[in-house]
């Protein structure tokens, strides 16, 4: 399989998804149960890069943006980017929202600016994500797509 092609991961890339994202120090505790909202690029059959569109009421959470350090520069971690917020376009979603530690210029780039915590709706606020797994001092960002949000 081609680099150019993005596809939903299965259960057989819960291993290459965990590990990819352990190297590059992001959590993974919860991708067994959130898989079917990951989506990657391949070559061959090693993920290079991946993230995911966890649902979560009328808005979603972008997360776990990542590309094998051997593959930074090729603008893949925006090709997926680009992907998920078309995803969530497609599903007229109101707004997504991110927890991130070092990226925050990154998504700016996207339209996402940042927020405080605690105006993410209940169901963002409700996810893994947001509750346990990324620490509190991680900047909160948004991006509204439609509605109110």
């Amino acid at each position: 399989m081609l680099a150019g092609s993005i596809i939903g991961l299965q259960p057989r890339d819960l291993t290459r998804l965990e590990h990819l994202l352990r190297d590059n120090h992001l959590p993974c505790q919860d991708c067994a149960g959130q898989l079917q909202h990951f989506y990657g690029l391949f070559e061959a059959d090693r993920l290079i890069a991946a993230g995911g569109l966890e649902p979560a009421g009328a808005c979603a959470l972008l997360r776990s943006i990542v590309v094998d350090r051997g593959h930074r520069s090729q603008r893949l971690g925006a090709k997926i980017v680009e992907f998920l917020l078309q995803k969530a376009r497609e599903q007229r979603l109101e707004a997504v929202y991110l927890l991130t530690e070092t990226s925050e210029s990154y998504f700016e780039k996207f339209g996402f600016s940042a927020l405080a915590r605690d105006r993410v709706p209940e169901a963002v606020g409700k996810t893994r994500q947001f509750e346990s797994l990324c620490p509190l001092g991680a900047c909160c960002m948004g991006l509204k797509l439609t509605g109110d949000a």
